[in-house]
């Protein structure tokens, strides 16, 4: 019984640790708005350190104010890690 409880609070536990936006796969996509919706932008940042972040605000196709955090790649591209919905009733 207390190996079944064990077992129980760690999977509890593992199922509460999701990266939100972080994962290499399909993850995040781009929306209308987003800085890299239709591909990435033309001017690449070059001043900027690798690894930095971009926040971006904007309001989306259903007039709701969303704010996207981007991380400069060493590619100079950059990668959608991160969506909120600021205007969102559910928060």
């Amino acid at each position: 019984m207390k190996n079944f409880a064990t077992l129980l609070i760690a999977g509890a536990v593992l199922a509460s640790c999701q990266s939100v936006g972080t994962s290499s796969g399909p993850g995040l996509q781009p929306i209308p708005g987003s800085i890299t919706y239709g591909g990435q932008p033309r001017q690449r940042l070059q001043k900027s350190p690798v690894g930095s972040t971009v926040p971006h605000i904007f309001t989306d196709q259903w007039g709701e104010r969303v704010r996207e955090t981007y991380i400069l790649q060493p590619d100079r591209t950059l990668k959608l890690v991160n969506r909120v919905y600021l205007d969102s009733p559910f928060d």
